[in-house]
């Protein structure tokens, strides 16, 4: 039986994304769960993922590693740059939750605006966006939106404020190729802000299922 480790920074896809995996794998896993929140609360309280988070997020990988796990999952953006830097002193596929989703988004055309509610998701979705534009060789220029108020009432697990919050703020969004939501627990207003902004929306966890689907599968073979 194949095993994989998850590691998250907000509570609300700790407490989901376990039950996503199993829906939408066709396989019997084991999943192992760790919660960090300090890596996605500390960054955006001073201002920068600091050296001791950056000690921090290894000793969660390599715990995680130490599980026995056969792939490692982040489900947090703000994770993502320095997993890139760890990916090649582990022995196990890491997968970062936005991997999929810059992939698709660059897809879509040049004009591209990443929507967020955390400041510490932008700079990392951003860089990785743009590192996958220069692999693609395509052009793109990328704003951003930073919904504050609502990772406060996220925090608070009041989703109804976050929800109406972002989709107030996605009002003004106007004239893009693609919206990336920079959050995963923002996934659920996929849909809605498609239809408020009238251009396609991309969250991570969806495509992030189909990497570990796909992943699994090239392990058995």
């Amino acid at each position: 039986m194949k095993s994989i480790a998850l590691i998250h920074t907000v509570k609300s896809v700790a407490n989901t994304f376990e039950d996503k995996i199993r829906e939408y794998i066709d396989e019997e896993i084991k999943v192992h769960n760790l919660l960090d929140d300090f890596l996605a609360n500390n960054p955006n309280e001073i201002g920068e993922f600091s050296i001791i988070n950056y000690n921090r997020l290894l000793n969660d990988v390599k715990n995680a590693e130490l599980t026995g796990a056969d792939i490692i999952v982040t489900t947090c953006s703000t994770l993502t740059p320095i997993i890139e830097m760890i990916r090649p002193f582990i022995s196990v596929p890491i997968i970062a939750i936005d991997d999929a989703m810059t992939k698709k988004a660059i897809t879509y055309g040049e004009k591209l605006m990443v929507l967020a509610t955390a400041n510490s998701t932008i700079e990392p979705t951003k860089n990785k966006l743009f590192m996958e534009a220069n692999k693609a060789s395509v052009s793109i220029s990328v704003d951003t939106k930073v919904c504050s108020a609502a990772f406060k009432a996220m925090k608070a697990l009041d989703m109804k404020t976050h929800d109406n919050l972002l989709k107030e703020a996605a009002l003004d969004i106007k004239g893009y190729d693609c919206i990336i939501l920079a959050q995963a627990s923002m996934a659920h207003l996929e849909n809605d802000i498609s239809k408020i902004c009238n251009c396609p929306v991309l969250s991570s966890p969806r495509l992030c299922l189909e990497q570990i689907k796909q992943t699994l599968k090239n392990l058995n073979k």
